[in-house]
């Protein structure tokens, strides 16, 4: 017997006691579900998911619904409105972003989800997109069609500058244009050039000065501020400021930046310069190289009119050597006889057409003659009607009484009917 075949018969002339198992109060099904909830809220407060966008929903209450998949698994998620005013670019299917949030847990469904709070595409970066999508939209929409851009005008009286008072930019704008000229007059309109509320004061400020820029005397807008990294200068790429640049009635110079700085505002813009300081020479030459310029003007215009005058001179000894100023009268004698002659040929003319109207009008005359019913009493005959004026061709047509009225060729005899 072995050691097993032993323990086996003891077991089985001494069964053990039964064990009492402990007894356990089930949970309900949303205690369960507040329990995993608790759990996910506290292990998965602020995780970073990889995936692609799908099944992407915008309804009226402006939050966001998508299924973030990759190729083995899927994760709904949600992005609440106060965290979607913080993305710049557009979200779209087939998107591949970068999400962090957390976990949650909605518990009418039993259904596990992730909460948005921040989002940006994955291999570019989320403000590089959003100005890839909006440039591709307005592109389409003709803002930076050259065609559109006017040029500035040529003398400039009044400009606005659009832009923060206190910036360096404004600064280097009134230094050269001090330097360059005295007859250009500078409005500055204060707005801020950065933060979230920068891009609609800007525009605003453009919708007023095209409101009133006539009253004012405005010539030239320049929208303008100094360098800056691509968070800072992000108001200037907005679309209510590129749009409100593009359909701004009076030219607007852009100069936002450096010289490598490239923003929506400065394509939808009239004229795009570099520098605040560009800007300022693009509005006003010189006042030395306008007097030169003047001066050059003044040269071109007395030589023209020297040349004028020269011209004048000889055209007038030509007309007193001519023979008409010499003896004035003949022209008078000639233009005399040739009316004379014109009378001659008139009279003549009138004369041949007056013989040949006559003649026709005889001609129609005699025929007329031949064909009247008078020619016809003349040689004899008659004709008699009744008192209805009826012409009678046979007895038949009238009785005994009737009045008759017979016309010959020298009057007219009544009768009546006996017979």
């Amino acid at each position: 017997m072995t050691l097993f075949d032993y323990a086996d018969e003891k077991e089985a002339k001494n069964p053990p006691e039964p064990v009492a198992l402990p007894v356990r109060e089930p949970l309900t099904i949303t205690a369960l579900t507040l329990r995993i909830k608790a759990v996910m809220e506290s292990d998965f407060d602020d995780v970073w998911v990889v995936g692609q966008v799908s099944n992407l929903t915008r309804p009226r209450s402006g939050h966001v619904y998508l299924t973030l998949k990759d190729e083995g698994a899927q994760l709904p998620a949600v992005v609440w409105k106060s965290a979607i005013a913080r993305i710049k670019f557009d979200l779209k299917d087939g998107m591949e972003i970068l999400c962090r949030g957390r976990l949650d847990v909605y518990p009418p469904h039993g259904k596990y989800q992730m909460i948005v709070n921040s989002l940006e595409p994955k291999g570019v970066g989320a403000l590089e997109l959003a100005f890839r999508q909006l440039h591709d939209k307005l592109a389409k929409a003709g803002l930076f069609d050259p065609k559109r851009k006017r040029p500035l005008p040529k003398m400039i009286r009044k400009v606005a500058v659009i832009s923060s008072p206190s910036g360096a930019a404004v600064r280097d704008f009134l230094q050269v244009l001090a330097r360059r000229t005295r007859r250009v007059d500078v409005v500055v309109v204060p707005v801020s050039v950065q933060g979230d509320s920068a891009a609609g004061e800007i525009a605003e400020a453009i919708r007023r000065c095209n409101e009133f820029g006539a009253s004012l005397g405005i010539d030239c807008l320049v929208v303008t501020r100094g360098g800056g990294s691509v968070e800072d200068l992000w108001a200037f790429n907005e679309e209510v400021l590129v749009r409100a640049v593009a359909v701004s009635k009076i030219p607007v110079i852009s100069a936002v930046g450096h010289e490598i700085d490239v923003s929506l505002c400065d394509l939808a813009a009239d004229v795009r310069a570099l520098t605040p300081s560009e800007a300022a020479e693009r509005l006003a030459p010189e006042d030395a190289e306008l007097s030169r310029t003047l001066v050059l003007i003044r040269r071109r215009m007395e030589d023209s009119m020297e040349k004028r005058l020269r011209t004048l001179r000889e055209r007038i000894a030509f007309y007193e050597k001519h023979p008409v100023f010499a003896r004035p009268e003949r022209l008078v004698e000639n233009r005399r006889r040739s009316v004379d002659f014109v009378e001659e040929r008139l009279e003549r003319s009138m004369d041949r057409r007056l013989q040949t109207i006559r003649e026709r009008l005889a001609k129609t005359a005699a025929t007329l003659h031949a064909l009247s019913p008078l020619a016809v009493l003349a040689r004899g005959f008659s004709v008699t009607q009744d008192e209805s004026g009826r012409v009678i061709r046979s007895v038949n047509d009238v009785t005994s009484g009737d009045r008759l009225r017979t016309r010959l060729s020298d009057g007219v005899i009544e009768s009546a009917v006996d017979s």
